[in-house]
Parts: structure tokens; sequence; C-alpha cells
């Protein structure tokens, strides 16, 4: 009898872990709080790691359709514009897979690979129960819907994250990030296909291209001593974002001259749970391995989530799934930890918070290496892999 999996969160990680399960004979229903399906915020990078699963399941068209090719040219440098390292864009094998992306537009290509009954908008999680047979889910909508294994895909403040471990506020890292999109044609000489990232005292800001290379998507991280709520909709002040960046390079202060309004959240991640499983329910994403975006591979480590997790569950029996989600944290802790750790190092880094800058600029100039760990990274090979070494020992 085929699995059904209730996933919570109608996100990037949601849909995507939907996608990934299905392509493996999974049923999989997604419950979205929200009336209609959206992203808020901009832009994210998709790397080769994730990119690859993407392809797989048949998405690579139309996700290069809506991205914008991220290659040669993209790099790191000084407040002043001086090039301090470049950014890796092409794995060990030479494969560029690396794409700004507007958020809904990838939301939007995930969604349209789903049949539409997949999908129920308007369920706002309410309640957790299971016995030894099945999961149960309270919506406040007064509806209850049962599953085999409960996905809880429904980011930071996942409201499932409490029936898994004792609930721990996510930890403010005294950053502001002030963020919004420019027409491509606001900044006719701006240098095509590129990913660059400027840092200074305490601060840095990136812009890179997005929907194509239509839009550029900017990003100043900005020290703050207010707590700012961890919220994509709230509205920035536009002239403390250029004040933060007075003085800096041309280039800089070419993109802040034409913005007229921007949005700010807080940064936020946590520590590593001590757990992601309670029996038939697994966290997934940001509720699991919230991490700060300093990598920017928070949307390709859930969408690795999701791919590893079909992996395992593919051809079990429903009595199997309180088993095989221990060796699923298992698995993706290994590598999740360590991008975890490594986004707060590289915030220090970009912030500039080392006490010998020529040492921030050596890790910078040698990221290659790491940068490709990541990149090279097939998760689904890997999944496989230890799928079959359990298999093994267990005989």
């Amino acid at each position: 009898m085929a699995l059904h999996a209730a996933v919570v969160g109608g996100g990037i990680g949601g849909l995507s872990a939907a996608c990934s399960l299905r392509r493996r004979g999974i049923n999989v229903t997604v419950f979205e709080q929200a009336q209609t399906l959206g992203e808020i915020g901009a832009g994210l990078t998709i790397f080769p790691n994730s990119l690859r699963q993407l392809e797989r399941m048949g998405l690579g068209d139309p996700l290069a359709a809506i991205g914008a090719k991220i290659s040669v040219g993209s790099h790191v440098c000084r407040a002043d514009g001086t090039v301090v390292g470049s950014i890796e864009t092409t794995d060990s094998n030479g494969w560029n897979g690396v794409y700004g992306m507007h958020r809904a537009d990838l939301l939007n290509v995930l969604a349209a690979e789903l049949p539409p009954a997949t999908v129920r908008t308007g369920y706002r999680c309410a309640g957790f129960t299971q016995n030894d047979t099945t999961a149960r889910l309270q919506f406040a909508n007064g509806e209850t819907a049962e599953a085999d294994i409960v996905i809880a895909a429904d980011g930071i403040h996942s409201v499932l994250q409490k029936y898994v471990v004792e609930a721990k506020s996510p930890e403010y890292s005294g950053v502001r990030a002030y963020r919004g999109l420019l027409p491509r044609e606001a900044l006719p000489d701006w240098p095509e296909a590129v990913h660059l990232i400027w840092m200074g005292a305490g601060k840095h800001f990136m812009v890179y291209p997005v929907r194509g290379g239509r839009l550029l998507n900017y990003v100043g991280f900005v020290p703050t001593e207010e707590e700012t709520d961890e919220s994509w909709s709230a509205v920035g002040d536009r002239d403390e974002l250029a004040a933060s960046f007075a003085g800096w390079d041309a280039h800089v202060v070419s993109v802040l001259d034409k913005v007229e309004t921007c949005f700010w959240w807080g940064l936020y991640d946590r520590r590593p749970l001590d757990t992601w499983i309670n029996g038939r329910l697994v966290l997934l994403g940001d509720a699991a391995h919230a991490m700060l975006p300093h990598l920017g591979q928070g949307a390709n480590q859930a969408i690795e989530d999701g791919v590893a997790l079909a992996v395992l569950l593919e051809d079990r029996d429903p009595a199997e799934v309180p088993n095989i989600l221990p060796r699923y944290e298992a698995f993706r802790r290994v590598r999740t930890d360590v991008v975890q750790a490594e986004a707060r190092k590289n915030g220090l880094r970009y912030d500039s918070k080392y006490e010998s800058l020529e040492q921030r600029d050596h890790e910078i100039k040698n990221a290659r290496m790491f940068r490709r760990s990541l990149f090279d990274y097939d998760v689904e090979q890997a999944a496989i892999a230890n799928l079959s070494e359990n298999r093994s020992s267990s005989v």
C-alpha cells in the first residue's frame, strides 16, 4: 500500500518535498495556511547541489526560463571595490548550475508540477496527535487529516516543532537586512550575469540578477541593537539604508541612488536542534535547521531534505515509517550541521568581524574547495547509497 504523506507548509521546502515524494510513488497532500499560494520576499540563489535534483524532476526548462544565470565575473570585494576573491559558480566538473531567482517564480514552477488537488490552502495547522498506526493533524478551520507521515515544512516559526522538541526561540544575529528589486534597465551599465558582494566594517552589500536578468535583487546587511522582526514584508527606511553605505564603491551608491522603497527583515537562526523527529512527525528545511543566508543555502538544503526523505521512504510500508525517520535525520544532519555553522562563519567574514582582515581575505580567496564540496554533493545518490548500506547491515 502506497504511503500517504501530509506536508504542512506550502513554501519552497514543502512544495519541493511534495514533488520529490510524488516522483517516487508516495501520495502527498500539502496544507498551506494562506488562502493562496505565494512567496513574499525577493531573490534567492539556486546552486548545483539542488538544481541537479530539480532537473531530475523535469523542471530544468521552466527554471531556465525564470532564472538568471550567474557566472564568471562574480566576486567579493572590499567596500571601496577592491576585489578580494571570486565567487564560485561551477562544480568540479565545470557545470554552471547557479541561478538567481525570484522566490515567487520558483514557487510557481514547483506548484505547476503538482496536480491541483495536491495543495489545500486556508489550512492553518492547530494541533498534532499520533498513535502506533497513523498521524492526525487538526486545523483552525475545524478540519482534520490523517497520514502515515507528517512533514513539517512550516519554517523557522514552525507550529509543529513543539511536538518534536522543547520550543526554543530563534537567535537574533544582530543584523537587519534591507532588500528590494530594481529593473535592470535602471542600471544599463551594470555587468551581466554576476553576483557581487562588498564587505565593510560590520556590514555588507550584495547584488545579483533574477527573473531572467530583467531585475536586480539587492540586499544590504546592517548591524542593529534593536531586534527586527523576521518579516519579509516590513517596509524599511530607504534613507537609513543609503546612509549605511554612503562613501562605498560607486557601484553600490549607484544602486542605492535608484532605490525608492525597500523592505527589511531581521536575521535569525537556531543552534542545531536535539532532534528533528517524533514518531511519524519529521521537521524539514528551516523548521529543522534554520540558517543564516550568508551561504545562500537555506532553500537548497530544504530541497535536499525532500529528495533524501523521498528516497528513504520509497516502496516502504506505513508501519516502517517510525524506523525510517531516525535514519533520515542521522543522514541529513551530517551535512546541515556543517552548512548551518559555515553560514554563520561566512557572515562574520562578510561583516569583517575578524581580528585579522588578512586572514578573512585569505579564507575568502580559498573558499573554492568548500564551495565545490557543497555544489558537487548529490543528495539523491548519497541517499541511495545510505539506503543500500542500511539494508546490507540489516541482512
